[in-house]
């Protein structure tokens, strides 16, 4: 059971990192924000490809994290 869960947090971890990738910039960096080009890219709902790859990022992470703990939880039983 253990290593199916390593297995799977692999997988995951690597979708996660393909998923941040593919996802684009949504600033101009510390120049942008000091310049107050940022503000208008805060707020508002992301449409379309940005928006997907968004919540799978969130899903992502979140199934990263839960896989995490319970196998830092299985690994200090034994």
């Amino acid at each position: 059971m253990t290593n199916f869960l390593m297995i799977l947090e692999v997988i995951v971890s690597i979708l996660l990192i393909v998923v941040v990738v593919a996802q684009n910039s949504k600033s101009s960096g510390m120049g942008g924000a000091v310049s107050g080009a940022a503000d208008s890219s805060f707020g508002g709902k992301a449409r379309g490809v940005d928006g997907f790859l968004s919540r799978c990022t969130i899903i992502l992470g979140i199934i990263f994290a839960v896989l995490s703990l319970v196998l830092g939880a299985m690994i200090n039983q034994f």
